[in-house]
């Protein structure tokens, strides 16, 4: 069952790129996002907030563009890994964007324990494209560790995330 649901996760991911691959922007920037939210929000063993910092590559290979993670949660527990992106665009404005990451775990707690150091992050978030080319959008992400581990009770996060392009934020540097 549990390799069931990580084969769900990478199918849907795959589906999403070839099905809402839709037009890309050319002059897409290289973004680095800041997120905030709700961790284990489905389960609720060990609830807390997560805070992520994102680096979001300019460069497509074939329809994918990688990223970088670091992920915070109030109760210990850190998340470092990388993976790729599809961004779907839907008009000028939004922009769906699915996401897969193999990531590194620290911080088992007394609640929650995800079963091994490596977790698998899948997301798919939902954007608002300003005219400046940042993005604010909510983000729903599943972690698991794919049955890799003895046990795999994986978690869930809602999370708010603001995407500046990073010669934005070079302007605002200077």
């Amino acid at each position: 069952m549990k390799t069931l649901k990580f084969v769900a996760s990478v199918s849907l991911f795959v589906f999403s790129a070839f099905a809402f691959s839709g037009p890309v922007s050319a002059d897409d920037p290289a973004f680095l996002s800041l997120s905030a939210g709700a961790f284990d929000l489905n389960r609720q063993k060990d609830q807390g907030a997560e805070f992520r910092l994102e680096y979001r590559h300019d460069k497509k290979f074939w329809i994918f563009k990688p990223f970088g993670t670091v992920a915070s949660v109030s109760n210990g527990m850190t998340f470092v890994g990388a993976g790729v992106l599809i961004d779907a665009y839907f008009g000028r404005r939004w922009v769906v964007t699915p996401s897969f990451a193999p990531t590194l775990w620290r911080g088992k707690t007394d609640d929650l324990d995800l079963g091994h150091t490596i977790e698998f992050r899948s997301q798919l978030e939902v954007a608002y494209r300003l005219d400046d080319r940042s993005r604010v959008g909510l983000s729903f992400s599943h972690y698991s560790n794919a049955g890799l581990g003895d046990s795999n009770p994986g978690t869930e996060s809602l999370i708010l995330n603001y995407s500046l392009p990073i010669s934005e934020l070079r302007n605002l540097l200077k």
